[in-house]
């Protein structure tokens, strides 16, 4: 455990374990006036079954939330998936209100392996995220599938968007990647924001980091928080 925590705070300085993340999420967004009765949670995670710990988090925390979720964390569910799911918010004083939650996921083994993971009932080690290391093993081969394959969808959008922002002046390794991963769920996410929430009329909190896979639990790294109320941003900190 201890040479889990030290790689974990290597890559991913300020890691927490998530249950703290999730609560300070929460108080901030309380801070802001969400609250579980009159806020929907949209989550977008990765598919792998790994996240389900966290969602389940997040559904404790603000009830049943909206899935947006995408191999790799990706936001595929695009203007429509958005504008589903606001159109799902309860409505408080005529204003609807959203809370956001976005990240890639990535694995560290007790011993420090970056992306070793085990599950259950598979004897060899496995790995996270698949998605991603799919997408470096291509990388690495020199054969990266960019045409969008009707048969492998999610993964052939993933490699797309992924192209745009991995370093191209040396081979990224599965931190970077998955660094990389996180700052498009969070352009896409801003976007999508940008097109869909009307300010006018609604409130949102949004979340963005990268999840941790570890061997006593799950681990995040907040990366980045913003909100609007009223209209107005309004800065959001995580601090205790």
């Amino acid at each position: 455990m201890p040479r889990f925590i030290d790689t974990c705070q290597e890559h991913f300085p300020g890691a927490q374990p998530a249950e703290a993340y999730v609560a300070a999420t929460v108080a901030a967004a309380k801070g802001l006036g969400f609250e579980r009765d009159n806020t929907i949670a949209c989550v977008g995670l990765c598919r792998d079954e790994l996240t389900r710990a966290m969602r389940h988090r997040i559904q404790q925390a603000w009830g049943e939330a909206f899935n947006f979720s995408g191999l790799g964390g990706m936001l595929f569910v695009g203007k429509t998936g958005f504008g589903a799911a606001h159109a799902h918010a309860p409505i408080e004083g005529g204003r609807e209100r959203y809370v956001y939650y976005a990240m890639p996921h990535i694995a560290i083994g007790g011993a420090g392996e970056i992306g070793a993971c085990k599950r259950v009932g598979r004897d060899e080690p496995s790995t996270a995220c698949g998605a991603l290391v799919g997408f470096l093993s291509e990388l690495k081969g020199e054969r990266v599938r960019l045409a969008l394959d009707p048969l492998d969808l999610e993964q052939t959008l993933l490699q797309q968007r992924l192209m745009e922002v991995v370093p191209h002046d040396h081979w990224p390794d599965l931190v970077e990647v998955t660094v990389a991963a996180h700052d498009v769920i969070r352009r896409d996410l801003a976007k999508m924001i940008e097109l869909t929430v009307d300010r006018d009329r609604a409130d949102f909190v949004a979340f963005t980091a990268v999840q941790i896979h570890g061997p006593r639990g799950g681990w995040v790294q907040p990366r980045a928080a913003w909100a609007s109320v009223g209209g107005e941003a309004r800065e959001v900190s995580l601090a205790e």
